[in-house]
């Protein structure tokens, strides 16, 4: 067994190292500024001096660390000669994105990062302009800031033709920026007329090491830091702790419910096969399954819910006045009854479903020759379809409890909405509205563990209920 154990955890680990590689591929993929998200306000939005574009800088740099993007992405790169090792160390995303546009046309990172470097010094000069100088300069503002996402070579070139039309109109503002403008406008020159597109043919293989994105983000996950939350600033971990209470509490008392109902009624169904008992079961449960479930929550929400159609018998949605420091006991007790419309929401789909299967197992049990030989036998009826026969129809259910494990940490996204029950379905749909990338993709990689989890488990209690399973 301990054999057994060693080389199924030996499987699941590349497994879990290319679920990691996927949810993290996803999370490079995912839309938008996670610094920009993160820092709320533009920090260059508002820049009037050195210091302040100084300070800006700053600021993103510091965001960029706080969410671990200002590393490599991963061990290696492979990309072409054309571009640097060090570009990951450009933590601001729009002048990265920009800096490796123009290397993929030009192919010659000196004389880029010579020419962003120009853009930057110009800016700072025009930020020290005294008061006197500024309002000429405000038409020579415009076009130096788009340059800073400009990389094709007619916007560039009609920018550049912009600032040099308002200095040749102000003789004071060419004396304060004149130097600094043609000093931009000629590295421009050099790196249209030094390209090498060349480089862009020739591959490159870069090693990053261990200080990376990708090997910093599993091993706190690993030890339980799932990263911090761009919307509100703080670790996932303490926003997935109380929703994954809450999802625990719906979904374990429905699956708990689900298995109590369900168990029995496909046995006896399966006893009885043929007779109206089974007919008329099979075709509740088909109905009863057939149901939406978002659908069955939205017209319990409807009508038990408010005094319009005079049958309020539940209270409304949400948990109530419900303690945050509460003990967990306390908790459930204040919210069950917020809490008994989501949890038939969630259970009766699984009754059904998982009835139908116990029927399923059964019905094919029944039909073995030792069935036959138990009741030639004389075995009581009872001892032959519990003792004999449901244990050996514990497979496919066994594989079912299994699956349980991931459902139930994931929860119901339409239920926990409709019931506005924050829980991990409701917090993973909104982390999404809000582009939280970090909780999506924690609750992506936790939930893919606990469907490893779900099939160890699985495999342990065929174990248990089937000395014929050797391993």
């Amino acid at each position: 067994m301990f054999r057994y154990l060693l080389k199924r955890i030996l499987l699941f680990i590349p497994t879990l190292i290319g679920v990691s590689l996927i949810a993290f591929g996803l999370s490079k993929l995912a839309p938008g500024d996670v610094v920009g998200q993160y820092l709320v306000d533009d920090p260059f939005g508002n820049v009037t001096s050195p210091a302040g574009l100084v300070a800006a800088e700053k600021s993103y740099a510091q965001a960029a660390a706080t969410l671990r993007v200002d590393k490599p992405a991963f061990y290696f790169s492979i990309t072409s000669q054309a571009y640097p090792d060090t570009l990951h160390r450009v933590v601001i995303k729009f002048r990265r994105e920009t800096l490796e546009k123009l290397v993929a046309q030009h192919g010659n990172w000196p004389q880029v990062e010579a020419w962003y470097g120009g853009i930057r010094s110009l800016d700072l000069k025009l930020l020290a302009l005294p008061d006197s100088l500024r309002p000429a300069a405000t038409p020579f503002k415009q076009p130096l800031r788009e340059l800073y996402v400009a990389y094709r070579d007619g916007t560039i070139s009609a920018r550049l033709a912009e600032m040099e039309a308002v200095l040749a109109a102000s003789p004071p503002l060419t004396t304060a920026l004149g130097t600094g403008f043609f000093e931009l406008k000629n590295k421009y020159a050099r790196l249209k007329s030094e390209a090498t597109p060349q480089k862009l043919r020739v591959p490159a293989f870069r090693w990053h090491g261990l200080d990376n994105q990708y090997h910093t983000w599993l091993t706190g996950f690993l030890r339980g830091d799932f990263g911090t939350s761009v919307f509100e600033r703080r670790p996932v971990a303490d926003k997935l702790k109380p929703a994954l209470f809450w999802t625990l509490t719906v979904n374990l008392a429905a699956i708990f419910l689900a298995f109590l109902l369900a168990v029995p009624l496909g046995v006896w169904a399966a006893v009885r096969r043929g007779k109206r008992f089974d007919r008329v079961s099979s075709l509740g449960l088909f109905m009863l399954y057939s149901l939406p479930a978002f659908w069955v929550a939205t017209m319990l929400l409807i009508f038990f819910t408010t005094r319009e159609y005079g049958m309020d018998i539940f209270p409304g949605p949400g948990l109530g006045n419900v303690p945050v420091a509460a003990p967990c006991w306390k908790k459930i007790g204040l919210a069950a009854p917020h809490l008994l419309l989501p949890i038939f929401c969630v259970a009766y789909p699984a009754l059904a479903f998982i009835a139908r299967q116990a029927r399923g197992g059964m019905t094919e049990v029944l039909g073995q020759d030792y069935i036959r030989t138990a009741r030639a036998k004389g075995l009581p009826e009872r001892s032959v379809v519990w003792r004999h026969g449901f244990r050996n129809a514990l497979f496919p259910l066994i594989t079912l409890f299994a699956s349980v494990f991931p459902s139930a940490i994931a929860g119901s996204v339409a239920i926990e909405v409709i019931f506005d029950i924050p829980g991990m379905g409701w917090l993973t749909w909104n982390a999404i509205l809000q582009k939280d990338w970090p909780i999506v993709f924690a609750v992506l990689m936790l939930g893919s563990v606990l469907t490893v989890v779900g099939m160890l488990v699985a495999d342990l209690l065929y174990a248990l209920l089937d000395p014929r399973v050797k391993f």
